[in-house]
């Protein structure tokens, strides 16, 4: 009667570690930015006024004024999914309206992550004098037409 209870409870112990151990590793998807109603971008045309857009779509995510051509307004979607600490973005969707100067629509597009591409962030650095050189380098660099101590007699 003792072993089956301690067989019991060391069953019942595993099943709860398993349990918890399999909810730590299911992914948890979050959604951030506008949240799109169903069938809201189909709805756009162009020569809208920015008021009209406005109401079907709501507030923009952000705004693009450029002078005298027109405002843009975007709606940005982002998914990600998170699996234990790993982050990936799943998807990602830029709803682009651009304005003429009447603040008319005069042209609207959808985005995904297929249509951006990456940018290559330049890593290159000037160098500073002084900081990757070595001590020689650095006392012989500003002996270079400069006049040696009278000790020296210039012999450097």
């Amino acid at each position: 009667m003792q072993i089956s209870k301690m067989r019991f409870a060391t069953s019942l112990f595993a099943a709860a570690g398993l349990a918890f151990f399999l909810t730590g590793c299911s992914p948890d998807v979050e959604h951030r930015g506008y949240m799109p109603k169903p069938g809201a971008f189909d709805q756009i045309t162009t020569g809208m006024s920015k008021m009209e857009v406005e109401g079907i779509m709501g507030t923009p995510s952000t705004t693009a004024s450029v002078q005298y051509k027109g405002d843009g307004y975007y709606y940005i979607t982002q998914i990600t999914t998170s699996k234990a600490f790993l982050t990936s973005e799943t998807d990602r969707t830029v709803i682009a309206i651009r304005f003429n100067e009447q603040g008319k629509v005069k042209s609207y597009a959808q985005y995904g992550l297929q249509d951006g591409r990456v940018i290559d962030i330049n890593t290159n650095a000037t160098p500073v004098y002084g900081e990757d050189t070595s001590i020689i380098s650095a006392l012989l660099r500003t002996s270079k037409g400069a006049r040696t101590a009278p000790m020296l007699q210039g012999k450097i």
